[in-house]
């Protein structure tokens, strides 16, 4: 999945097979970015697709040795279903 950093926006961006695009909002601070909102279609249920661009964002904060906060309950529940990704929470945050 490619996706983009729109800076001006201070959101990542992808759009998908069937043109949806799907973006999540960020805050960074310091070592640390916040995962604030994610956004997509109204009636979208397709949860894989939303996973795998999380994946994708999370592999993008590692590259550029970030912690990740989960501030969304999706990024958050996310967290939980995947504890291979627990590393990048700062310390004294727990999921």
């Amino acid at each position: 999945m490619e996706i983009k950093d729109n800076e001006f926006q201070r959101q990542f961006e992808t759009t998908l097979d069937d043109g949806t695009t799907l973006s999540v909002e960020y805050s960074l601070q310091e070592r640390k970015i916040f995962l604030t909102r994610i956004n997509t279609p109204e009636g979208f249920e397709d949860d894989d697709s939303v996973s795998e661009f999380i994946k994708a964002i999370l592999d993008t904060a590692e590259e550029r040795r970030l912690r990740v906060v989960p501030v969304h309950p999706k990024t958050a529940a996310f967290f939980k279903k995947n504890p291979g990704y627990k590393e990048l929470l700062p310390p004294g945050i727990r999921i």
